[in-house]
């Protein structure tokens, strides 16, 4: 067994191809991944409106897929997640700058980006309601990043887990797994014995469910995060911020 889910390239060695197909490839992923924590980013840190945060974000990977900036990343001094944060603040404040100077949204496009949904999610951060500034204070920028960015990573494995599950015949898997574990009402949370009479299946397959989804999930994450790492160091780093323990470690 290898020590590390190797189903996608790195994405980050793909935005630096010398083929531009692989290249956009590459920073398709790239953006899919990274979009909404710089969309909320842009909202919260540099408190711009909604539309000028979308312009912002989607005129942000325009220029860098045009002028190969984030392909220009040195895995030794940073992180990339931090590499590209510390791009995105120096582009949004030239931007802000040359204002008007410059035209926004280029002929560059990219994945479908859904800032209506975004915006929902980025309604219920504390730092959208707070002071401005004030509310800037308990944020470390950094943090704040990795918050949106790890939100985002969670939501992709949880609908590629529910498309896989859907593929595969194995929607009440999901269901259990969407019901126990996901549903917000967290106080109500149902019984194994509610769930299996609702499902109509016994209270042991419950248990199997539940271990199953968060398997997959697990690996449905760490696959996705490692396509997002430059090195195994910086993988290895990520996942155990991201989930507590070893990725290369077997789960309970």
């Amino acid at each position: 067994m290898g020590s590390f889910p190797a189903t996608r390239h790195s994405v980050v060695a793909g935005i630096a191809s010398p083929d531009i197909h692989a290249r956009r490839v590459a920073f398709d992923a790239l953006v899919s991944a990274y979009w909404r924590p710089v969309y909320k980013y842009v909202r919260i840190k540099w408190r711009r409106d909604r539309d000028d945060a979308a312009d912002l974000t989607q005129e942000f990977f325009a220029r860098a897929f045009e002028k190969g900036s984030l392909g220009r990343f040195e895995p030794a001094r940073a992180r990339f997640r931090t590499f590209l944060r510390l791009c995105l603040d120096g582009f949004v404040a030239n931007e802000i700058k040359a204002r008007g100077r410059l035209k926004r949204g280029g002929d560059v496009s990219f994945v479908p980006l859904d800032f209506a949904a975004a915006e929902h999610e980025l309604s219920t951060h504390p730092a959208a309601h707070g002071a401005g500034a004030a509310s800037h204070a308990d944020h470390d920028e950094d943090d704040l990043f990795r918050q949106e960015w790890v939100r985002g990573l969670f939501s992709d494995a949880v609908g590629a887990l529910r498309a896989s599950c859907e593929a595969a015949g194995k929607t009440k898997q999901f269901a259990v797994f969407q019901r126990y574990d996901l549903d917000d009402n967290a106080d109500v949370r149902p019984t194994y014995a509610q769930l299996a009479s609702e499902l109509a299946i016994p209270v042991t397959q419950v248990t199997n469910y539940l271990a199953f989804a968060r398997r997959e999930l697990r690996r449905l994450l760490l696959e996705r995060l490692r396509s997002l790492c430059a090195t195994d160091e910086e993988f290895r780093l990520e996942a155990r911020e991201l989930l507590g323990a070893d990725p290369t470690s077997r789960p309970a």
